[in-house]
């Protein structure tokens, strides 16, 4: 019988197909129930949730605004009325604690989008790719800022992938789903992981929120790393995995520091050997000098 060499086929045999994609499911869950709330008034009259995830009412009592939208109306020369500013800093409060671009991986629709033409693109064996520079979102995301200052409109909004799924929800097939096939056919097509790992401005914008974040993803057993590689293949942002995974005896601890880790859980997922766990960024004590860790080819290949 044919080996069956998918990252995570380890972990299944090992673990269970359920243990084995219990936060992969739960992303989607989350991802899903947001949405759903969303989409009841609209669909059913049952308005719990009023709004949309740029700015949105719960219950009537809890406002939750998106800083990036907020940050651009006061560029744009927009006075927001305080329950806005309230919404902003509760939104800004959370994402400090669990980390910036969890955003991205437990809120944001568009991921779901991204993450199924990342699986038909293993699947169909597509693998060449345009070379993308990650710092690229970064330059969209100032210029998304700069177009609001000096046109006074919230241009990104009006192209703005998340945006326009939702109104397509809503109203109906147009303009709003070309754009969002488009994100597809890119990620599918173009580069691995093009839109969030390299393009969007509203990841950005929340990397640069979760820099110092509580709420981290650990190697905390990383002696047991049997270099299967199953980790560095199925993570959005494989380069953040390297320096806590590979940094025993060159004074680098086990945490996950990068401010680009969505926190997705994946690597925690499919690892056979329970490498990874959600923690702290707190006792991220270095290996002694001196000590040494052996390293694959591919992950050599990773530098």
């Amino acid at each position: 019988m044919k080996r069956d060499t998918r990252p995570g086929a380890e972990a299944v045999a090992v673990k269970g197909w359920l243990s084995a994609n219990r936060w992969l499911l739960a992303r989607r869950f989350t991802q899903l129930s947001i949405l759903g709330l969303f989409m009841l008034g609209p669909w059913f009259g049952i308005w719990l949730v009023k709004g949309n995830l740029n700015a949105s009412l719960t219950l009537d009592v809890l406002p939750l605004t998106d800083p990036y939208v907020l940050l651009q109306s006061l560029l744009a020369g927009h006075r927001p009325e305080m329950v806005a500013v309230s919404g902003a800093l509760i939104v800004t409060a959370f994402y400090l604690l669990v980390g910036g671009r969890t955003y991205c991986a437990w809120v944001c629709p568009v991921n779901i989008v991204t993450d199924t033409a990342h699986w038909l693109r293993e699947r169909l064996g597509i693998t060449g790719a345009a070379r993308l520079s990650s710092t690229t979102r970064y330059w969209i995301l100032a210029a998304s800022l700069l177009l609001a200052l000096f046109t006074g409109a919230l241009v990104w909004e009006f192209v703005n992938p998340v945006s326009m799924l939702h109104r397509g929800l809503i109203f109906g097939m147009g303009l709003a789903w070309l754009l969002v096939l488009g994100v597809f056919l890119l990620d599918l097509l173009v580069s691995r992981r093009a839109w969030c790992g390299h393009l969007c401005p509203v990841g950005a914008f929340y990397s640069l929120l979760g820099v110092r974040s509580l709420l981290r993803v650990r190697a905390d057993q990383r002696e047991q790393c049997d270099d299967c590689m199953d980790c560095f293949l199925v993570c959005p942002e494989p380069k953040v995995i390297r320096p806590a995974l590979k940094g025993a005896g060159k004074g680098i601890g086990p945490v996950i520091t990068s401010a680009n880790c969505t926190n997705c859980g994946r690597c925690i997922d499919v690892c056979a050997k329970d490498v990874f766990r959600f923690g702290s960024r707190f006792g991220n004590r270095a290996d002694k000098p001196g000590q040494t860790t052996h390293q694959s080819p591919g992950v050599e290949a990773l530098r």
